[in-house]
């Protein structure tokens, strides 16, 4: 590709997504709707602007280190007070590990038509929600305390997760692992080495920021943070490939937990980059969409995925806050919304390369399948979270009102008391 064709690529690409993000502030729709819609209207699906193989090894490259970003400014944010929402956090994460991975499984076997293997990484690679897409849905609709929060926290969780178990089914799939004891072992080395890099990466950033001079400007504690984190991705995926995501959500985790390196500060604009990098990204990868991917899969990919939202989901937030101090509306809300982003997008499109190369049936139908999951949840919950969430009364401003009559009530009942004590 020419280098004045590559800059049209990026220039189209940004440009669909600053204009998708524009028309939802006026039209005050969910962005990460629009920017998939961007995103199809530009690439394959639509008027063919935009081709993300034309940027062959460096897609990858490019992908990982805006995604390495997003994710460390989860890290960075993460919050998780109080028991109850660390136990919530927890449980969900547990055991949607097992519930989502098996009913994914059969689900994309018996009615996406996907054959065991590859079912089986489908499965693993939409495990997750995605923190791209539900951090600016929770904070559009302004989602009332815990639930922003544990939302947040279960796709910091089991994003890494996600991608690191989907990338050792794909070499188990091709024959570069033999056996389920080598999977678990890859699993334990690439998340505990992750963990473990991005731990110490993390202190080392803090103690970085923490000998800048106070008054050196802000630019330079930004050109800091974004040097060592890209250079701790790269150095985690070159020594265990995939091993960058949980790296990336430790690092950000340890920065934000250390006062000395004046995270407050940097965390407008890191916000700022991660949201410019979902802006590239979004329409990117919806870009490498096509309708010759989505099409076969028919009413059988349509009933799989609803599955997953309708079935699967609910059940296993039912099973998970058994015993927790949530209401019955807030245990609505967790059941529905799940939307899949970023991460999903870049394995599936990742992966799907790797399957064609190494000749394996059904590498297509994969892709098609996880952006199916992609549109449909991003589509549906996306539309539908505020008017759930207001019908639920679960509001940030619907929970004000409330305060707002109860202490109006308390006034009321103490100047009657006040005039009923002075009448006596």
């Amino acid at each position: 590709m020419t280098p004045e064709r590559l800059g049209l690529l990026w220039g189209i690409t940004v440009f669909a997504g600053a204009g998708a993000r524009l028309l939802a502030a006026l039209s005050g729709l969910p962005g990460v709707v629009l920017l998939l819609l961007s995103g199809l209207l530009i690439g394959r699906s639509g008027l063919g602007l935009v081709e993300p193989l034309d940027l062959g090894q460096g897609l990858e490259t490019i992908v990982g280190l805006l995604v390495s970003l997003v994710l460390f400014d989860g890290g960075l944010n993460l919050r998780l007070p109080g028991d109850t929402i660390k136990a919530t956090v927890l449980r969900i994460s547990l055991i949607r590990l097992v519930v989502s991975l098996a009913a994914g499984l059969i689900a994309a076997h018996w009615l996406a038509g996907l054959g065991w293997s590859v079912a089986a990484v489908y499965s693993a690679i939409v495990l997750a929600t995605g923190p791209t897409v539900v951090t600016p849905l929770v904070q559009q609709i302004r989602l009332a305390s815990p639930l922003g929060d544990v939302l947040e926290a279960e796709g910091l969780v089991l994003e890494p997760i996600g991608a690191v178990l989907a990338l050792l089914l794909l070499e188990l799939l091709v024959g570069d692992l033999h056996g389920l004891r080598e999977l678990a072992l890859g699993l334990f080395a690439r998340l505990g080495g992750g963990v473990l890099i991005g731990v110490f990466g993390g202190w080392i950033l803090s103690e970085g920021l923490k000998r800048v001079d106070k008054s050196s400007s802000l630019g330079l504690r930004l050109q800091l943070t974004i040097g060592v984190l890209f250079l701790l991705y790269g150095s985690c995926e070159w020594l265990l490939p995939e091993s960058g995501l949980p790296a990336s959500v430790a690092a950000g985790f340890v920065v934000g937990r250390r006062p000395s390196s004046q995270a407050s500060q940097l965390d407008p604009l890191i916000r700022e980059l991660a949201q410019l990098a979902i802006t590239m990204l979004f329409p990117l990868l919806a870009a490498d969409v096509s309708w010759g991917e989505l099409s076969p899969l028919g009413w059988g990919g349509v009933s799989c995925v609803l599955s997953l939202m309708i079935i699967v989901r609910p059940v296993a937030v039912s099973l998970a806050t058994i015993g927790l101090p949530l209401d019955i509306r807030q245990k609505l809300f967790l059941g529905w919304l799940a939307p899949r982003g970023i991460v999903t997008a870049a394995v599936a499109s990742l992966f799907s390369i790797r399957l064609e190369q190494a000749g394996v049936l059904g590498a297509g139908r994969l892709q098609g399948l996880v952006f199916l999951t992609i549109l449909m949840t991003v589509g549906i919950q996306g539309l539908t979270a505020q008017p759930l969430a207001k019908f639920l009364g679960l509001l940030e401003k619907d929970n004000l009102k409330k305060e707002e009559l109860n202490e109006s009530s308390n006034i009321g009942k103490e100047s009657f008391s006040i005039l009923t004590d002075s009448s006596k």
